[in-house]
């Protein structure tokens, strides 16, 4: 697994680890974290090595002998580093085609995971696959990452038309659940942290653009029957929600749901991304093609999602304070 360190990646490889398959993940930990992988470290069927996929041999050691990879390294990744751009679009693009060679000598089979954020600008509905991608200027960072998204879709489909390689792709939207931060765009665990902080919880523009949150536990399971389906190769897959919701009615949600006295604060675009930001008012996938071959159908409500969070954030934070207490010689056992 390429980038297995990550909020995805991790809950992948225990999954798969539950299921009983060896595992190695490589990972370069910009983004992800060991401690994501606390419960896999453990298990005598896990390896990790720290590596990027810019180093051909550190890709060509983590795929050799093994059957299928899970390459989750560039998702969103070229949006990611705003300040370094051109490690972003290359860590997605030559880094891409890296796990594409590696995968091909190694005869594996390849399951790339990509977002829905591919569609740009598109709000004109429920997206499905062949839908056209609406970008702004490629001078932009946020659309050059797109396109380099798009464009590790184009090489993956490439290498399965001219070479065969047995290739799979997944467009994700929106997916939650623990182990997500805020940083990586998680709306919903930075409202449920402020709302349990008793905070104003903080709504971008007016709060009607509208998401389709999945719960990562339907979405790991998905991944995973695409891999096995032979009628998905060469095929890029919608893997998301079916209910569109308003970022307003996820706060207020989240207020009811949690007990907390916080309040909304809307705030302008402006304030947060600076002039000229745009944001998409409708992002919705059609999941017709992965009802079809996979028969996936997400079944986790928002009001569940919005609680794993709490009580992801809830434990998080106990276990820092234990640590932290025990590392000033006071007994975690007196911290309730």
């Amino acid at each position: 697994m390429i980038g297995g360190a990550g909020f995805i990646g991790s809950h992948l490889a225990e999954y798969l680890l539950d299921a009983g398959d060896d595992v190695t993940v490589l990972d370069d930990l910009s983004l992800g974290r060991l401690d994501n992988l606390a419960a896999c470290r453990a298990h005598r069927a896990f390896t990790f090595q720290e590596g990027s996929t810019l180093d051909p041999t550190a890709v060509g050691r983590a795929i050799s002998g093994k059957d299928r990879v899970f390459h989750l390294a560039t998702a969103g990744g070229a949006r990611r580093f705003p300040d370094r751009p051109l490690l972003g679009l290359r860590s997605t693009i030559h880094g891409t085609e890296t796990v594409l060679d590696a995968c091909l000598d190694a005869g594996a089979e390849l399951i790339v995971v990509s977002s829905g954020d591919i569609y740009g600008k598109n709000a004109s509905g429920r997206l499905s696959e062949d839908a056209d991608r609406i970008l702004g200027s490629p001078l932009d960072p946020r659309w050059a990452g797109v396109s380099a998204e798009a464009m590790e879709e184009a090489f993956a489909q490439a290498y399965w038309r001219e070479h065969g390689l047995k290739v799979s792709m997944v467009r994700l939207f929106d997916t939650v659940g623990p182990r997500r931060t805020s940083r990586s765009g998680g709306v919903v665990r930075t409202l449920v942290k402020q709302a349990l902080r008793g905070d104003p919880l903080t709504v971008h523009g007016d709060g009607r653009q509208t998401r389709c949150f999945s719960y990562v536990g339907d979405v790991v399971p998905a991944i995973v029957r695409v891999a096995e389906q032979p009628a998905a190769r060469g095929l890029a897959i919608n893997l998301g929600g079916t209910r569109d919701m308003s970022i307003v009615e996820l706060a207020e949600r989240t207020i009811r749901l949690l007990g907390s006295r916080s309040e909304i604060s809307f705030i302008p675009y402006d304030e947060v991304y600076g002039p000229g930001h745009e944001d998409i008012p409708r992002r919705s996938p059609d999941i017709a093609l992965a009802s079809r071959l996979i028969r996936f159908r997400p079944t986790t409500t928002i009001d569940t999602i919005i609680l794993k969070v709490a009580k992801d954030i809830l434990s998080s934070a106990s276990n820092g304070v234990h640590a932290e207490r025990a590392s000033h010689g006071v007994h975690a056992e007196a911290v309730h």
